[in-house]
């Protein structure tokens, strides 16, 4: 079996490293940065995934995957790459159908064609159109499914195997098709269903997260208004045996919680308005966040007499990744950034080694030097800081969870 992958991003590189180191497939890569590919087939990962460039390694070492620039000729094609948005907060399928239309030429009878990037609702039926408008021969010959990843950054190897999939084809002999390829490498269970329900079922599961989110960030807000420890009465609250809420953060960020529910409302915004409420709600905590920095910042000024040293800790969207997409942090820090009145801003990200924006400083530089310590995202190396009562710490991701208000 030769799978060819389209988009080495995130999701495209470990999904193609596992299917041909676990799955056994005959694996190429393709994605449209050259620098991308150059560090694929030196067996360097362009990410930080723990144990992933490893198993990367292993795979390009032994000519089970490589990486090109352009597509070429398979049994099975994914399309793994972006969809980001245009306007206000609709879903940009333009590369997934740029993708489509790359491999279209390579296609043969026989063929499994499977999109596995966020889709509105109806992507995967557009896409077989695209293709048989292109190749009216293939028309009923070829099989088309779509199959989200559902894996949590920091876990992706496990999840990847582990985790049970949907899987919708444009008609059975689509999924079943699908699923074959899939079980090569995944222990968890092939769910099998219709492309349409496959693409609501992704958007789904991260608006299902980002509404319970929105219920901690709102809680959030009310205790510190009220001026209750939030991570104390969550703890508390969740000793009861059917409440489980989430923890607050700075808001909500990546490429699937912070965006994916946008695919819904987009498509049916009178009838989403829970999902609408809770993308307002993780939003303004960011902005909440930011003016909370702001105005600690101005109360020093005004204590002291001078303007204060501000360590800003975190850019990423969550804890122990590079990953900075959508991220609140990164926002935020923008936001203070912005109206920081010449104070001096010490930007804090120790798994980025630098950014074309913003000046880096080393965490414990930054928190030795800081009079206001603001912890943006949970990085396990923050949590050997000591806790310095002689400096403002604004903690909006629970670094000092125990610490009474």
């Amino acid at each position: 079996m030769k799978a060819c992958f389209i988009g080495l991003g995130y999701i495209g590189l470990p999904t193609a490293i596992i299917a041909a180191g676990r799955g056994g497939a005959d694996v190429v890569g393709v994605d449209i940065n050259p620098a991308v590919v150059e560090k694929t087939n030196a067996g360097h990962l362009h990410f930080i995934e723990p144990g992933m460039e490893d198993l990367l390694r292993e795979v390009v070492a032994c000519g089970k995957l490589r990486a090109a620039l352009s597509p070429e000729e398979a049994d099975a094609f994914f399309i793994v790459v972006p969809t980001p948005f245009k306007g206000d907060h609709q879903p940009d399928i333009s590369f997934v159908e740029a993708a489509t239309r790359a491999v279209v030429p390579f296609l043969r009878e026989g063929n499994l064609f499977v999109i596995e990037s966020t889709s509105p609702v109806g992507t995967t039926e557009a896409m077989a159109e695209l293709i048989y408008g292109m190749r009216p021969e293939l028309r009923g010959k070829i099989n088309i499914a779509y199959c989200p990843e559902r894996v949590l950054p920091g876990n992706v190897i496990y999840e990847l195997e582990h985790n049970d999939r949907v899987i919708g084809g444009l008609d059975k002999q689509s999924t079943e098709a699908a699923k074959a390829f899939y079980a090569t490498f995944v222990k968890g269970t092939l769910h099998g269903t219709n492309a349409r329900t496959a693409e609501m079922c992704k958007l789904t599961e991260n608006a299902s997260r980002d509404v319970q989110i929105a219920f901690a960030n709102e809680l959030s807000l009310i205790c510190d208004k009220a001026g209750i420890n939030v991570w104390e009465l969550i703890e508390l609250a969740n000793k009861h045996p059917r409440v489980n809420i989430l923890q607050p953060g700075c808001g909500v960020g990546g490429h699937c919680i912070a965006v994916d529910p946008y695919f819904i409302t987009a498509d049916y915004p009178a009838e989403a308005r829970i999902i609408a409420k809770a993308r307002e709600i993780n939003n303004h905590k960011a902005l909440w966040c930011a003016e909370k920095v702001k105005n600690a910042m101005l109360e020093y000024e005004l204590k002291h007499k001078r303007r204060p040293t501000v360590a800003m800790m975190g850019l990423a969207f969550k804890p122990n990744i590079d990953d900075l997409r959508e991220s609140p942090a990164k926002f935020i820090v923008s936001r203070v950034l912005q109206g920081c009145n010449n104070a001096s801003i010490l930007v804090v990200e120790p798994n980025v080694a630098e950014h074309n924006v913003f000046k880096l400083t080393d965490y414990r530089e930054a928190y030795a030097a800081a009079d206001i310590v603001v912890f943006l995202t949970a990085h396990d190396v923050f949590l050997s800081l000591p806790e310095d009562k002689d400096k403002t710490i604004l903690d909006f991701c629970g670094i000092f969870k125990k610490r009474k208000a």
